[in-house]
């Protein structure tokens, strides 16, 4: 997995981080359960990801408030019991954030 630069990720927005890496796992194939969602968005951004006080643990509760979000922009579908995936405008919004991070395929 190719990690994205740090100062880069920082001024990107979470619902953008998200959508990365939801493209992320859509792109290699696999299938974006919750439980991959949480530990591909703190595999690429341990900062964001992670509990506050012990950011070598994923803190699932940050992505709670932003999966509605993006659900209610018509950006994704799906829920934490089942799979998430983009929408067509998710996916031009995801590739957009990936070519701000300067990767063409995500690995």
């Amino acid at each position: 997995m190719k990690k994205v630069d740090q100062d880069l990720y920082k001024r990107a927005s979470i619902n953008d981080l998200i959508l990365f890496c939801i493209n992320s796992l859509n792109s290699k194939k696999d299938k974006c359960t919750f439980e991959k969602l949480i530990k591909e968005c703190y595999a690429f951004f341990p900062q964001v990801f992670g509990f506050q006080s012990l950011k070598k643990w994923p803190d699932s509760r940050k992505l709670d408030r932003p999966l509605r979000t993006l659900r209610r922009r018509k950006l994704i579908k799906g829920n934490p019991k089942a799979l998430f995936s983009l929408t067509s405008l998710g996916k031009k919004k995801a590739e957009e954030v990936s070519k701000t991070f300067g990767q063409r395929k995500l690995l």
